[in-house]
């Protein structure tokens, strides 16, 4: 019999949170109450409400935490689930140790996504991780610094747009960026004739990048996430280390299964570690292709090729995107994949991801 059969025992704020203080978070330890986790608790009769403040509008275990309440309350403090309604936000900290005047204004985390050779969908993985973080409630950028062939403008459907010169709060001359599908946006797309090839050296390509970076109004952003160019050479080394000295919170690198992807994506993964990048993890794409007529899976590029690369380096695999027709299709008319409910987009793939790269980044920067 619940405690409320009981006249005489009112419900009170403290057995609310003593209840709830016996709710773990899943990744970071510690209860909900101890880590200041429980806002805007109300009581209204038998009636209890409050927010949950996760760490990342993304969170993966926002369904976990909510029936774990619910079960705590009606267990602890006798309230049937049914008189509960919990609501989430989320406070995205920003990277600490970050000096302020290096730090770029407004943004909590840079994340890079780069890979060990062109080919392997980078960008495509890119765009539909920023849109995914998007659709969770984030604020989210989208930069491009693959210079020499930048698509953010194509894969995004903005093509014919271009950034709006205005004056910042200081009073020198800022661009504000393009935006579609929740998301702010800046590419050297936007500034070129599309016929127009980029002949730029190291130096001059880390100018723009800084550009980009901190004379772009970005604010306010959860999360900026930079399409680097791909390869281990000069231009990607040069970016990675102007990234890190403006913050950058650590890469994601993108492979396909196949040994000739994984053996560059080692040494990627390698120059980062060298400049001190945190290695978030790895995405594998064009994992497999399912028959839409048969339902039957062909490993086109081998399998298992991301799995021994995440351990050898010891860091997680975010998740495998299969081959799919309108994931190409998304691509291609500017419409991201993650948008679309077509079975062969694989969109709840690529929320799934984004959701495990937001708790990752949220473990290193709580736990």
């Amino acid at each position: 019999m619940g405690l409320f059969s009981r006249r005489d025992e009112a419900l009170s704020e403290q057995r609310v949170l003593q209840a709830l203080a016996t709710v773990q978070e899943p990744e970071l330890g510690g209860d909900l109450v101890s880590r200041r986790m429980i806002k805007n608790l109300v009581i209204d009769g038998d009636t209890v409400r409050f927010a949950v403040e996760l760490t990342t509008p993304a969170c993966p275990l926002k369904d976990q935490i909510q029936r774990e309440c619910e079960e705590a309350l009606e267990k602890i403090a006798g309230v049937p689930r049914e008189r509960v309604s919990i609501e989430f936000t989320a406070q995205v900290r920003p990277r600490g140790g970050i000096p302020e005047h290096v730090a770029i204004p407004g943004v909590s985390h840079v994340i890079a996504v780069s890979a060990g050779k062109g080919g392997v969908g980078k960008s495509t993985v890119a765009v539909n991780l920023a849109v995914a973080l998007a659709r969770e409630g984030a604020q989210v950028g989208l930069l491009d610094a693959d210079v020499y062939g930048p698509s953010v403008p194509l894969m995004m459907g903005v093509r014919s747009q271009q950034p709006e010169a205005v004056s910042g709060p200081d009073g020198e001359p800022r661009m504000l960026p393009v935006e579609a599908h929740g998301i702010k946006m800046m590419s050297i797309g936007f500034l070129i004739d599309d016929r127009q090839p980029v002949i730029w050296r190291g130096p001059m390509v880390s100018q723009l990048l800084r550009q980009f970076l901190y004379q772009v109004l970005w604010a306010p952003l959860d999360y900026l996430i930079i399409d680097m160019p791909p390869g281990t050479g000069d231009i990607a080394l040069t970016l990675a280390q102007s990234l890190q000295n403006a913050g950058l919170t650590g890469v994601v690198t993108v492979t396909t299964p196949q040994q000739v992807a994984t053996a560059d994506v080692l040494k990627s993964m390698e120059m980062f570690r060298k400049v001190n990048v945190p290695l978030l993890g790895i995405i594998e794409n064009m994992a497999y292709f399912v028959a839409p007529d048969t339902g039957k899976r062909y490993d086109i590029f081998g399998s298992g090729g991301a799995a021994r690369l995440a351990a050898q380096l010891g860091v997680p695999l975010l998740g495998q995107i299969p081959i799919g027709l309108s994931i190409r299709e998304g691509g291609d008319h500017g419409r991201p994949a993650v948008l679309s409910d077509l079975p062969d987009a694989y969109a709840d793939v690529f929320c799934e991801i984004a959701r495990k790269l937001a708790a990752r980044i949220s473990v290193m920067e709580y736990a």
